[in-house]
């Protein structure tokens, strides 16, 4: 593709934005047309796990969907079932019992919020339909979604669209939406979903949702150690169903299986997308009790599929992608990596634009301000963000771009598990110089 037809492609998510072209990638690097390797930092949308260009997913791919192109989803197929019974043997915690798949996380969400509403019109009470998510979030890209996701940019175009849902505070105590402070504040943020949930009217909420650490709409922002076993109370207290979004937390990205293990609390409904493929293949992944599903079979409903839903060559990429994460202990390497990264980080600590370094396993945030004394940001116009990916990605690093509210600047690190030492060293150096480029082109 020559660059003439590269600046002429008519992408639709970023019109009018000149198209970066990769070409191949390996490893933890992407390659350019021209040749230039550039290490990926995010992940792609962190969702590298693997690295790039393993041949077993693709191999297994095309064997799948060579024996089987197309099954509607309820059938079960080889490649189906071989999945469902690795998740449940290996990966999922005991209490999950029964597993859908997507094309995404996007769809897995908006399957699971579904799915909440089914259960309750099966189970009789068809009054409980709002779902109570959290300011600061972001839980995919369709209409249902966004309504329960608190990402305000990415909700403004289609608020006429959007249910007017409550929103739970969001646990981010370097800027305690509330102007509470740790542990004083004995977990108001926490305690506020119980005072929503009587504002709406008990009757009619059927679910809380949230990522149990947040992405990269605030950046790798982890609550303290008591507030999901409290959330996971009040919600079993009020008869409401807990949804964890772990699209971008799970199989393995904060150096454990899942997130929610970091915390031992289970959910009614656990969600995942990025990692279950590893970029390998569109897939993602809706993970229920047996007591969510039980009332549906019982009243002979169901729960509609998306065409793609379990698409049988995705199943066997998953399947091949995690089959590789077990034999090379891929989740024990990103906490013990994850670890590596983080020490390396600390020479940023000083940084006067850093305010803070934020995450677990190889899942972490970095927010930039204008002021570290006072915290102040820099101002939304100055694009610092936008700034710190270009210089990232002229000096040989892809860094994610993130920030919300009263963290609009931040880079968001989700790199391959299977990153060295030499790497995190090449990473560390972009991303100081990265950063003190686009201040120093910002304040000009």
């Amino acid at each position: 593709m020559s660059a003439e037809e590269v600046a002429q492609y008519p992408f639709i998510s970023r019109a009018g934005a000149q198209p970066f072209t990769i070409a191949r990638a390996e490893g933890a690097y992407l390659i350019t047309a021209d040749g230039r390797r550039i290490l990926d930092a995010a992940g792609g949308a962190i969702v590298s796990n693997i690295g790039h260009g393993r041949t077993e997913p693709g191999a297994a791919y095309a064997r799948a969907v060579t024996e089987t192109s197309f099954a509607v989803p309820p059938f079960a197929t080889p490649d189906r079932v071989r999945l469902v019974d690795r998740l449940r043997k290996n990966w999922l915690p005991e209490e999950l019992t029964r597993v859908s798949f997507t094309s995404g996380g996007s769809e897995s969400m908006d399957a699971a919020i579904r799915l909440v509403r089914q259960h309750f019109v099966s189970s009789g009470q068809p009054k409980r339909w709002k779902v109570i998510g959290r300011n600061l979030s972001y839980h995919g890209a369709t209409l249902a979604t966004l309504g329960i996701g608190g990402h305000e940019k990415r909700r403004a175009a289609f608020a006429p669209w959007l249910p007017d849902l409550p929103k739970a505070p969001a646990c981010f105590c370097t800027h305690c939406p509330l102007g509470r402070t740790y542990p004083d504040c004995a977990l108001a943020c926490a305690d506020e979903l119980d005072r929503l949930i009587d504002a709406a009217g008990p009757e009619s909420v059927a679910a809380f949702v949230a990522e149990p650490i947040s992405g990269s709409t605030i950046g790798a922002v982890c609550p303290p150690d008591d507030y999901w076993p409290r959330i996971a109370e009040i919600c079993r207290d009020r008869g409401i169903l807990l949804i964890m979004d772990e699209v971008m937390t799970g199989f393995g990205r904060t150096g454990k299986r899942f997130a929610l293990e970091h915390w031992g609390v289970v959910p009614d409904i656990l969600v995942s997308g990025k990692g279950l493929s590893g970029g390998y293949a569109p897939i993602g992944g809706i993970y229920a009790r047996e007591s969510v599903v039980a009332p549906i079979a019982a009243a002979g409903d169901e729960l509609m599929f998306f065409t793609y839903t379990a698409h049988t060559g995705a199943c066997a990429a998953a399947d091949a992608v995690l089959d590789i994460m077990e034999r090379e202990k891929l989740v024990e390497r990103a906490a013990r990596v994850g670890h590596e990264l983080r020490a390396r980080l600390e020479k940023l600590a000083d940084h006067p634009n850093v305010s803070e370094i934020r995450g677990r396993g190889l899942l972490l945030g970095i927010e930039l301000v204008q002021d570290r004394a006072t915290g102040t940001p820099f101002p939304k116009e100055a694009g610092l963000t936008s700034k710190v990916v270009a210089a990232g990605l002229e000096y040989g690093a892809f860094f994610y771009p993130g920030g919300s509210g009263p963290a609009p600047d931040v880079i968001v690190l989700g790199p391959a598990f299977t990153i060295g030492t030499p790497e995190i060293d090449l990473l560390v150096d972009v991303l100081e110089r990265a950063i003190s480029s686009a201040v120093e082109r910002v304040q000009r």
